[in-house]
């Protein structure tokens, strides 16, 4: 698996995650379980990717845009 291949995997998990937290109270607790949830799928994604620490970063990065993105989601929903 490429650099490219996990960080789409990572986005891509966090999309349903962020698209429920957009609807959940900050600092609620459904909130702080959308953002923690996906943790440790990505955490065993890149321990099985081969990765090192040097990818964390990166990793970062997808994680937190793919929660941004679910999250818009949510908004553009029809009422």
């Amino acid at each position: 698996m490429s650099i490219i291949e996990l960080m789409l995997v990572v986005f891509l998990i966090n999309l349903p995650f962020g698209y429920w937290r957009g609807k959940a109270n900050r600092f609620s607790k459904q909130w702080i379980m959308a953002v923690h949830i996906p943790i440790p799928f990505i955490f065993l994604l890149r321990i099985l990717s081969g990765f090192g620490w040097t990818v964390i970063p990166l990793i970062m990065i997808s994680d937190f845009l793919g929660q941004f993105v679910g999250g818009k989601f949510r908004k553009f929903e029809p009422h």
